[in-house]
């Protein structure tokens, strides 16, 4: 998701040596052989290399949005809370079932006009940061969104590293979003920082369904393959833009790491501009939903 002002975590092992030094006479030394220990090979890292999308086929992780009510809370968690984001959107996300809720085999996140304008929209943001981190594979998220002036859907992924790296340090994945007065087209974005921490970003600014359709109008699977140096994005299976190492340039390359997914329904803001006065009263455009049919991590074989 497009972050206009900061609003908003490797490891390492090391061997020591040790020296032995005995003191024989007054001119008179003796260096012992030093006990280093053998070198450890790095851990392997699964899923770095490049596979064709149909390759995925080891699902490690998903949530299929089969239960009721409340979310499956060993799987996400809720951002919470309003003060525009950084982006100056409306909409104060909330725990309320009325915001995030199961029903039909989906998840619904939605968005509403609240009757005492204080706050004036409500909706959610979920994410499974603390409770699932994502690295090299494959994922799905079959998603339906909303669209109208002002709504402001988004698929995404933040660093998991953020708490110690901040924003945009530790980098950001969006694998979709749509700005609501323009239907029948996406954006991927990717945003990183440059050696002295400010923000980039580089992404393909319009994606758009054979037809020139609504996105609105289905369900669609957005996708996003992450090897090493690399991501590919695909829309129900096409490949339609390749990021990698290389695009960064000689900024930090922070997209090797681990990941966590957000989902969400944005109000307004400077990135889709505010819903009208005639599109707040207009009948039945709120609330507004993003229905995702599911998540799911696939891996290849080793």
């Amino acid at each position: 998701m497009v972050l206009l002002s900061t609003p908003f975590p490797l490891r390492m092992a090391g061997t020591s040596l040790a020296l032995a030094l005995v003191l024989l006479g007054p001119s008179c030394t003796e260096n012992k052989t030093p006990n280093i220990p053998a070198p450890v090979a790095p851990p392997t890292v699964t899923n770095a290399d490049a596979k064709d999308y149909a390759d995925y086929t080891e699902l490690v992780w998903s949530d299929d949005f089969n239960g009721a009510g409340a979310l499956d809370a060993s799987k996400w968690t809720y951002d919470t809370g309003g003060g525009g984001w950084g982006n100056r959107e409306l909409e104060t996300y909330t725990t309320s079932t009325n915001n995030v809720f199961q029903n039909g085999g989906n998840l619904i996140i939605q968005a509403m006009k609240e009757p005492s304008g204080s706050p004036a929209y409500t909706s959610g943001r979920v994410l499974t940061k603390g409770k699932k981190d994502f690295m090299f594979g494959r994922i799905d998220v079959r998603a339906k969104v909303p669209q109208g002036l002002g709504m402001w859907p988004a698929i995404w992924m933040l660093g998991s590293d953020i708490d110690q790296n901040n924003w945009p340090k530790c980098g950001e994945i969006d694998m979709m979003e749509l700005r609501g007065q323009n239907p029948s087209e996406i954006l991927t974005t990717m945003h990183f920082a440059d050696g002295s921490g400010n923000h980039q970003q580089a992404g393909i600014p319009s994606v758009k369904l054979p037809d020139g359709s609504s996105f609105a109008n289905d369900f669609h699977t957005y996708s996003a393959v992450r090897s090493k140096d690399q991501i590919r994005f695909y829309l129900d299976g096409k490949l339609y833009y390749t990021f990698t190492s290389g695009t960064t340039g000689s900024n930090p390359y922070p997209f090797n790491n681990n990941f966590f997914v957000v989902l969400n329904v944005a109000v307004g803001g400077d990135f889709v501009s505010n819903p009208s006065p005639a599109t707040i009263d207009g009948a039945n455009t709120f609330p507004q939903q993003m229905q995702v049919d599911y998540v799911r991590y696939y891996q290849y074989k080793q």
